[in-house]
């Protein structure tokens, strides 16, 4: 598939960049999760995914990949990687944003594959341990299951991934589960350094309550917790789990044209999170005017 033509297929995605609450996960195939690119973003930074936010990291010692996506995405993910003229073994380290099959149903086979260590948040180990079965939401959902894999490193809020000279910072930033991680680190290119911000998702899941959710108690709470974080990070490069976070499609276009700063995008960061707050206290003033007229907040 061509650049160009990547593009126009992701065209019937479009709808997705006015819901932040997004539908439920359906099994994917290489027709719902088309390859984009592959192509650098900035310095030793490469998109090698998807709609759901595939990226490489070089280092002096390996590659650090981030999301393994659907279970069928590997093929693509190696594909790209060999594109840019890299070596599918030379994945040292696979991280994920969270523990959703969009994210996370490669990863058994990604790590089987290439023999990355595998590190994931404290909140989502049992859910990556279990093939999905251990998440909140989506845990009674057959379709949502993924392969299961082991976790190498259980990670915690502010913790360091490190290799080669590249270090990755591990933000927890919860609510969509209960281990979302948005990953920050530095690249430098041309002569300038460059604060990257992988956004783990701070999007609602579909018909999710916030006020007495048995399955997660305090999900309001962590929900605030990774509002706050986001908008603690320094951001020059905004990008995401989803394309619809950091407008991937319009910013393939102007590299595509030939505008090398593409990426570069400060404000990004705040306008997503501005966005998924604002979905975030809609929903919770729902839920509590039905409280408050004596209604369960649940649908």
């Amino acid at each position: 598939m061509s650049f160009r033509t990547a593009i126009r297929c992701l065209a019937a995605s479009a709808l997705l960049t006015a819901a932040l609450a997004p539908a439920p996960i359906t099994a994917a195939t290489t027709q719902t999760d088309p390859q984009v690119g592959p192509f650098r973003i900035a310095g030793n930074l490469y998109y090698v995914g998807g709609l759901h936010g595939s990226y490489l990291v070089k280092t002096a010692k390996g590659l650090i990949l981030i999301n393994s996506n659907y279970p069928d995405s590997p093929p693509l993910i190696r594909q790209s990687v060999e594109k840019l003229g890299f070596k599918w073994k030379d994945i040292k380290v696979l991280l994920i944003s969270h523990s959703h099959v969009d994210h996370a149903g490669g990863s058994a086979q990604i790590v089987r594959e290439t023999g990355a260590k595998y590190e994931v948040m404290a909140g989502d180990v049992d859910t990556i341990e279990t093939g999905g079965k251990a998440d909140f939401y989506y845990g009674a959902d057959t379709a949502q299951y993924y392969p299961p894999a082991k976790v190498d490193r259980v990670l915690h809020d502010g913790d360091k991934v490190s290799l080669g000279g590249m270090t990755l910072t591990a933000r927890l930033t919860p609510g969509h589960t209960k281990g979302t991680t948005t990953w920050t680190f530095d690249v430098r290119d041309g002569g300038k350094t460059l604060h990257v911000v992988v956004i783990g998702g701070s999007t609602l899941n579909r018909d999710v309550n916030l006020i007495d959710n048995p399955k997660y108690p305090g999900v309001a709470d962590d929900y605030r917790k990774g509002f706050a974080v986001l908008r603690s990070l320094p951001c020059d490069i905004p990008l995401g789990s989803h394309d619809w976070y950091f407008d991937l499609q319009a910013k393939v276009k102007r590299l595509e044209a030939g505008d090398k700063a593409a990426f570069i995008d400060p404000k990004g960061c705040a306008a997503f999170t501005d966005r998924s707050e604002k979905a975030f206290n809609d929903l919770l003033a729902r839920e509590k005017q039905l409280v408050a007229e004596g209604k369960p907040a649940g649908k």
